[in-house]
C-alpha cells in the first residue's frame, strides 16, 4: 500500500479537504480562505494523487504483488483502503509512506494512520509493515541530483556558472523539530536528515557551497519555525550579488500545491522581480529510479536484502501495525503544518 497525504481533485473538494487537514488545529478561517484560493487557481486539483497513481503504475510493472493506494486526508482514505484489502483476503501487507524523513507529520503520524485504519477495520485487518525512511538511499539521491542538473541546464549559459544551489523542504515549528527523534539523539531528526540529503545530493553534483532553506510555513507569527524562508533567502542572495538560483525541492517526493505555489509561483516571481535567473528541479517521484528504490525497500523486508544507505544518521526501520520505533520518538507538538 502506498500511503500518502492526499489532495482534492476538483473545486468542490478543496474546502472539505482543507477542513479535514486542519481539524482540531485552530487554523483561522481566513487562512483556509487563502490556501483555498491557491488550489482554485489551479482548477481545484492537487497534482499529488495523479503523481502517486503514476508511482503505483510503475510499481505494478516491477512487483508481482497487488498495490493499493491510501491517503491520510482525502480519498482514497487509508481506512477505506485497508477495509478493501481485508475484503480481498489480504492478511499481510507492506506500507510505503511518501515521506523520506523523520519527525511527527512525516513519520510517526503515518504510523498513527496505520493504527487508526486497522482499528477501524477490526479483527479482519491485515498486518501492516511499514517500510523504512529513505532520505539517504542512493537512488533517491541520484534522482534528485540528476533533476538539479537538468534544471541547471535550463538557465541561460552565461548564468550557469554563477547559479547558487538552494535546497528546500517543508518548514515545521522549531519545537516540533526539537521533538523529532528521541531524547537520546537530541532531537532534530527531521532537519538533520534534510541537511544530510542536501549534502549527499550536492556531493553527487560536485557542489561544495549550497544552502538549505525552508518553505510553506504557517501558524501564528509568534511561533518560531525553521528558517530562512525560500523567498526571503532569494532576496538575501540578490543582495549578496547572486545572479541565479537552482532550487531543489528535496523535502518533497512529488509535486503538489505547495511546490507549485511556493516555488513555481511565489519564489519564481520574486526572482523575476529581482532580475535573477531561476530554475526549479523536478521532484524525485516521477523518476523511474524512485520506483526502483521502493522495490529495493520491499526486498529488504521480503528477501532480507542488505539496506543501501549513504549515511549513518538514525533511520526508522520497518515497523509493524503502526508501532512507533520508540515510545518517545518524534512526539507530537501543536500541529501547525500548513495544508499541502
Amino acid at each position: 500500500m502506498l500511503l500518502s497525504f492526499g489532495g482534492p481533485e476538483g473545486p468542490d473538494e478543496v474546502r472539505p479537504f482543507l477542513e479535514n487537514v486542519t481539524r482540531g488545529r485552530g487554523i483561522p478561517p481566513e487562512r483556509l480562505d487563502a490556501v483555498e484560493q491557491h488550489y482554485l487557481r489551479f482548477g481545484g486539483v492537487s497534482p499529488l494523487n495523479a503523481r502517486n497513481r503514476e508511482i503505483i503504475a510503475a510499481l505494478r510493472e516491477r512487483l508481482d504483488l497487488p498495490v493499493y493506494f491510501g491517503n491520510r486526508n482525502w480519498h482514497p482514505l487509508v481506512e477505506d483502503t485497508v477495509a478493501q484489502m481485508a475484503r480481498d483476503g489480504v492478511r499481510r501487507a507492506l506500507v510505503f509512506a511518501t515521506s523520506a524523513y523523520g519527525g511527527y507529520s512525516g513519520c510517526r503520524q503515518y504510523q498513527e494512520d496505520i493504527t487508526r485504519a486497522r482499528h477501524a477495520v477490526g479483527v479482519d485487518a491485515p498486518e501492516l509493515v511499514r517500510l523504512r525512511q529513505f532520505f539517504d538511499h542512493p537512488l533517491f539521491i541520484e534522482a534528485n541530483a540528476d533533476a538539479a542538473r537538468a534544471a541547471w541546464d535550463t538557465l541561460p549559459a552565461e548564468l550557469r556558472g554563477e547559479a547558487r544551489l538552494v535546497f528546500t523542504a517543508h518548514s515545521i515549528p522549531v519545537a516540533a523539530d526539537a521533538a523529532a527523534g528521541t531524547p537520546a539523539e537530541g532531537g532534530h531528526r527531521y532537519s538533520r536528515q534534510v541537511r544530510e540529503t542536501a549534502r549527499l545530493v550536492a556531493e553527487n553534483l560536485g557542489v561544495t557551497d549550497y544552502d538549505v532553506v525552508w518553505q510553506s510555513r504557517s501558524g501564528p507569527p509568534q511561533v518560531p519555525w525553521l528558517e530562512p524562508d525560500i523567498v526571503d533567502h532569494i532576496e538575501a542572495l540578490h543582495g549578496a550579488g547572486v545572479r541565479a538560483v537552482v532550487v531543489s525541492p528535496i523535502g518533497f517526493v512529488s509535486d503538489h500545491i505547495e511546490v507549485i505555489w511556493d516555488l513555481d509561483t511565489e519564489a519564481r516571481a520574486k526572482a523575476t522581480e529581482l532580475g535573477m535567473g531561476f530554475a526549479r528541479a523536478a521532484t524525485a517521484g516521477p523518476d523511474p529510479r524512485f520506483a526502483d528504490m521502493i522495490v529495493e525497500l520491499v526486498d529488504e523486508v521480503c528477501h532480507d536484502a542488505a539496506p543501501r544507505r549513504l549515511s549513518e544518521l538514525p533511520c526508522t526501520g520497518a515497523t509493524v501495525n503502526g508501532a512507533p520505533c520508540a515510545p518517545d520518538c518524534c512526539l507530537s507538538t501543536r500541529r501547525l503544518t500548513r495544508p499541502q
